[in-house]
Parts: structure tokens; sequence; C-alpha cells
């Protein structure tokens, strides 16, 4: 499935920055579930969730996109 490589590029970068599902979430505004199904690979993040995490985590957009996602 396309969305689990998302979820696991946005789960490493949140672990590497020593954050918790929960806080993210919280500091992103959207509901634990929800970052739970974007981790899980059974939602895809909108642009907005994107930027926000991008933000958040100080990463940029590009570096939580799967690489072979770039050139599409």
């Amino acid at each position: 499935m396309e969305t689990d490589k998302w979820g696991r590029r946005i789960r490493a970068f949140r672990k590497l920055k020593g954050r918790t599902q929960e806080r993210l979430a919280k500091e992103i505004g959207i509901s634990i579930s929800v970052l739970g199904e974007i981790e899980r690979g059974s939602r895809l993040p909108s642009e907005k969730i994107l930027n926000q995490i991008s933000d958040v985590l100080a990463v940029p957009v590009e570096e939580l996109i799967p690489p072979d996602e770039l050139n599409k």
C-alpha cells in the first residue's frame, strides 16, 4: 500500500524528534486517532497536515515525502 510509506516516514521523524503521537497530534491540532491512521498507512496526510508536521518537527516537507513520490 502506498500510504504506508508516508506513515513510516512520518513516524520515524516523529520518534527521531522525541515526540509521542499524543504530543504531535496536539501540536498540529488533529486527533491522536487521525495521526495513528496516517502512521499506520490507512490514511494519507493532507497537504495542510503535512506542512504542520514539517513545521512542528522542523523537517523539510520533502524529507517527509517518500522518495518514489517526489518524482510524481
